[in-house]
C-alpha cells in the first residue's frame, strides 16, 4: 500500500488526482471503516488512516473520507474551538489558497462566509492567481488560509506582502508549512536541481525551502502580529492518537 501511494502521489499530476479522488474515495473509506481512529472533521472512524508522504511515508495520516492529513485536522479543531470562523453572525470574507478537499465543499456551504478561492492550478479555484501578485484589492479579507503553499514558492518574501496586504486590519491569516523545528534557521539551495534529490532533501521536488524556526520572525518582519499555537498541547494525548495529529505541530495564526 505504502509503495503504491508513494508511485501515485509521484507520477500522476496533482489536479488529476484530486478529480480522481472523487471515484476512489467512497470506495477505500468503505472498506476501511472501523474504530481505531477517527476523522473530526466529519466524524467518521476507521481501521486505520492512509499512508502519505512523497519521499518519506508516513503512516495513518490520510483521512479515508476527507483526504484530510494531519494539518487539516487540526486546522479545523482550531478553527472550530478557538475561533468564530463557523459561528460568526457578521459574514467572513475568507481567502483560501490552493484548497483542499477536505474543507472546499464544508467551506463553501457555510453561509457566514463569503467564500473564495485561489490557485495556479487547481481546478478547485475560483480565482487563478499567482500569491506574488494577487488581482485583490488592498485590506479585503477577514480570514486568509494558505496551508503548506509558501514552501512552494522561490520569493516568498514578496507572496507573504501580498498576504499582509489584502488583509483587512485585524484579520486573520494562518499560514501554516512544513517545517523542522530542530533547525532554528530556514535552509534552501536552488543549486540542487536534479528532481529526485531534491526530493531527498527537501522532502518533495517542488519544495525550494525547509523552513526553521525563523519563519515566525521573518512574517513579522512582514508586518504581521503572529501567535505561535502549539495546539496539540491543549488537546488530551488520547485524542491526539484517535485523530492522528502531528505531536507538536505549531499553527502560525497572524493577525495584521
Amino acid at each position: 500500500m505504502k509503495k503504491l501511494f508513494k508511485l501515485v502521489l509521484n507520477t500522476i499530476p496533482r489536479p488529476i488526482l484530486i478529480r480522481l479522488s472523487y471515484v476512489a474515495r467512497p470506495i477505500i473509506a468503505f472498506s476501511l471503516r472501523g474504530t481505531n481512529f477517527t476523522d473530526p472533521i466529519d466524524g467518521k472512524s476507521f481501521k486505520s488512516m492512509l499512508p502519505y508522504g512523497y519521499e518519506t511515508q508516513r503512516n495513518n495520516v490520510l483521512s479515508p473520507s476527507t483526504l484530510s492529513l494531519e494539518r487539516h485536522r487540526l486546522l479545523w479543531l482550531y478553527l472550530n474551538n478557538e475561533t468564530d470562523f463557523f459561528t460568526s453572525a457578521a459574514k467572513k470574507k475568507v481567502l483560501h489558497f490552493a484548497p483542499e478537499q477536505a474543507f472546499y465543499k464544508l467551506f463553501r456551504n457555510q453561509k457566514n462566509l463569503d467564500y473564495t478561492t485561489t490557485d495556479l492550478f487547481s481546478p478547485l479555484a475560483d480565482v487563478k492567481a499567482d500569491i506574488c501578485n494577487l488581482p485583490f484589492d488592498d485590506n479585503q479579507y477577514d480570514v486568509i488560509l494558505c496551508n503548506h503553499v509558501l514552501e512552494h514558492i522561490p520569493d516568498d518574501t514578496k507572496a507573504m506582502q501580498e498576504l499582509y496586504r489584502v488583509l483587512k486590519p485585524g484579520g486573520m491569516a494562518i499560514l501554516q508549512i512544513p517545517q523542522d523545528l530542530s533547525r532554528a534557521t530556514t535552509f534552501a539551495d536552488d543549486s540542487i536541481t536534479d528532481q529526485k534529490e531534491r526530493a531527498k532533501i527537501f522532502g518533495q521536488y517542488d519544495h525550494v525551502r525547509i523552513y526553521g524556526r525563523d519563519y515566525f520572525d521573518k512574517l513579522r518582519s512582514i508586518g504581521f502580529k503572529v501567535i505561535e499555537e502549539d495546539y496539540t498541547n491543549k488537546i488530551a494525548p488520547e485524542l491526539v492518537e484517535k485523530y492522528c495529529l502531528a505531536k507538536g505541530e505549531i499553527i502560525p495564526v497572524c493577525f495584521k
